[in-house]
């Protein structure tokens, strides 16, 4: 005798997949959404014309020159505006972690600083990120020039409010047992820090803040385009002369950044489990 296992939450889910789809048809049409249009014989002949452009690949000695010395510019970019957004990120996030906080040990400690301290980080840092990079970066380009300087201030900024946000996130969802435990034998905030909450979370730290790096490669081929150098003044200056090939060059130098930082970020965590 066979009996049917049934899955006694398969009703709720299918109700608020239907409920999410009907609130997602209007946005759709709003959005004048129409994915059909892709497969209209107009456009697809005209998306081959696009892609057929971009091949072969552009390899000649001259232009792989500029685009090596273009690369070394959008790592050095990417890689300074990360080590600038930690600086950033790391008191504000600290300020954050309420398991942190002495004053949760007991009364009379003086509670409302820290909350006022945490409410004015927490403001910091929805005004940093939520300015986006490019435009940062347009102002700073005014002030600095064409050139990555624009580029690292403006990914600096903005990653710092999103790092400093989820870094604040990861040690507050941290057992923090073991910090509030040194806490109450007399330690030092640091020494909490250091022993009771980055063991347990030190790998998602490091993944997200290479995530953020691998997201700040993309977001400086894109500055690019508005004068801070790198891959993305270099792709807008192939576009503008219409040559395909070097833009698939380019295209594949990028796809290249993503991958490795992909593995960088997966034996981190490795070296780190």
């Amino acid at each position: 005798m066979s009996t049917t296992v049934r899955d006694p939450a398969a009703l709720p889910r299918l109700g608020w997949t239907l409920v999410a789809l009907v609130l997602l048809w209007p946005l759709l049409r709003l959005t004048d959404f129409h994915p059909t249009a892709l497969f209209e014989a107009g456009n697809l002949t005209a998306m081959g014309h696009f892609l057929a452009g971009f091949l072969p690949p552009e390899t000649s000695p001259d232009f792989l020159s500029l685009l090596g010395k273009a690369t070394v510019e959008t790592l050095a970019m990417a890689t300074a505006g990360i080590a600038l957004s930690i600086l950033l990120a790391v008191p504000l996030g600290l300020v954050l972690t309420r398991s942190l906080s002495i004053a949760r040990l007991g009364p009379g400690r003086r509670g409302w600083i820290g909350q006022a301290l945490r409410a004015v980080a927490r403001a910091l840092l929805a005004v940093l990120r939520g300015v986006p990079e490019l435009v940062w970066a347009l102002l700073f380009v005014r002030v600095f020039g064409l050139g990555a300087a624009a580029g690292v201030l403006a990914l600096g900024i903005t990653y710092g409010g999103m790092l400093g946000k989820v870094y604040g996130e990861i040690l507050e969802s941290a057992d923090a047992r073991p910090a509030r435990a040194l806490l109450e034998a007399g330690s030092g905030r640091l020494a909490a820090l250091c022993y009771g909450l980055l063991p347990n979370a030190a790998s998602e730290l490091v993944s997200y803040t290479v995530y953020r790096w691998e997201c700040a490669v993309r977001a400086s081929v894109v500055m690019g385009f508005v004068g801070a150098g790198g891959l993305g003044q270099l792709m807008d200056q192939s576009m503008k002369m219409l040559n395909g090939g070097e833009a698939a060059s380019i295209l594949v130098t990028f796809l290249v950044l993503v991958m490795a930082a992909d593995g960088l970020s997966e034996l981190l965590r490795r070296r780190l489990a």
